[in-house]
């Protein structure tokens, strides 16, 4: 199933599920990331079949700063996050009394998109990322002549996440070098199809969001290679696995409630999300985790090892070699 109509089907079910029924039925409730919604509606559709419809599982995208606020209210079992926990977010959930296990699912390729008539800026460096995105360029950088002497004089039309998207936070301190640091005169979605449109539709576009998206719309996108320190690399499972696809390669992860833990479905949904997962992230086209992750996982939930590894930071260029290490000393 493709991912917008995924987006719909989840829609769809979060509409129903507002109606009264007479039978009860279990709730898996999971808001935030619309990068990691592919995996965790994936998975939910084939919880669902599995367990046969005794369990309804509804999947939101409010973002991944939209989805730790519903979590540190008590509002949702699970918080899809593409960045990891921030010490606010963490303040909040301790002030509210939840706990969380803090559980990484995937490995993402942060894919730069252009125009396909654009063939120019095939290979970008970090620096020129920064140029167009810094907040020094709202109401200056329109152009892409001013990126590069080299490049068209055409206007330059910029798409990204919103304010509450994980994907907004980690590229912007991946390339201007401050979280949440960027001009905002840009259209913003927390829809990433909403994005693809854009850019897709515009031969001076250029927009940012999770490979999964890029992979289902590369016919009518095309992706830059970014600069490495070394070379020019694209998006690809390959470049991730070997490191050399940075600073653009992040961990994705789900957040689960401690309390909601105790509640059998819940318990349930989480072991079969580390049961399938790998697989179903690749069907989606991300990077699966190596195996000992999604056992940790798991492993951490049953001895209820709550917190972060992260200590509230968002860091980029984490390697999934040096994720591994960090999760088996945890």
């Amino acid at each position: 199933m493709k991912l917008s109509q995924l987006m719909s089907a989840s829609l769809m079910a979060m509409t129903l599920s507002a109606a009264p029924s007479v039978f009860a039925q279990a709730t898996v409730k999971v808001d935030g990331s619309s990068t990691v919604f592919p995996i965790t509606e994936a998975v939910a559709e084939e919880f669902q079949k599995a367990k046969k419809n005794a369990v309804r599982v509804t999947v939101g995208i409010s973002g991944t700063g939209g989805g730790f606020k519903k979590f540190c209210r008590g509002e949702i079992d699970i918080s899809d996050a593409s960045r990891p926990i921030t010490k606010s977010e963490m303040e909040a959930c301790a002030k509210a009394g939840i706990k969380y296990v803090e559980m990484p699912v995937a490995f993402d390729a942060l894919t730069v998109v252009i125009h396909p008539s654009n063939t120019w800026a095939a290979n970008l460096k970090p620096e020129q990322l920064k140029m167009m995105w810094e907040p020094g360029a709202q109401g200056k950088i329109n152009n892409w002549k001013q990126v590069d002497p080299s490049f068209p004089d055409l206007p330059l039309k910029l798409y990204g996440p919103g304010a509450d998207s994980g994907t907004f936070e980690y590229f912007t301190e991946a390339t201007v070098g401050k979280a949440k640091s960027s001009r905002g005169d840009f259209t913003a979605s927390e829809d990433d199809n909403v994005l693809v449109q854009g850019v897709s539709r515009d031969k001076g576009g250029l927009g940012y969001f999770g490979f999964a998206y890029y992979i289902e719309n590369q016919s009518k996108l095309k992706a830059a290679n970014i600069w490495n320190g070394k070379t020019f690399v694209g998006p690809s499972a390959a470049a991730v696995e070997d490191g050399s696809y940075v600073p653009l390669a992040r961990p994705i992860f789900i957040y689960v409630n401690a309390d909601s833990i105790k509640k059998p479905e819940i318990k349930e949904f989480v072991e079969f999300y580390m049961q399938h997962g790998a697989k179903l992230t690749k069907e989606v086209k991300y990077v699966p985790l190596p195996a000992p992750i999604y056992k940790a996982n798991v492993d951490h939930m049953n001895k209820m090892k709550v917190g972060t590894v992260f200590g509230g930071v968002n860091e980029v260029g984490v390697k999934i070699n040096e994720l591994v290490t960090r999760e088996a000393k945890q």
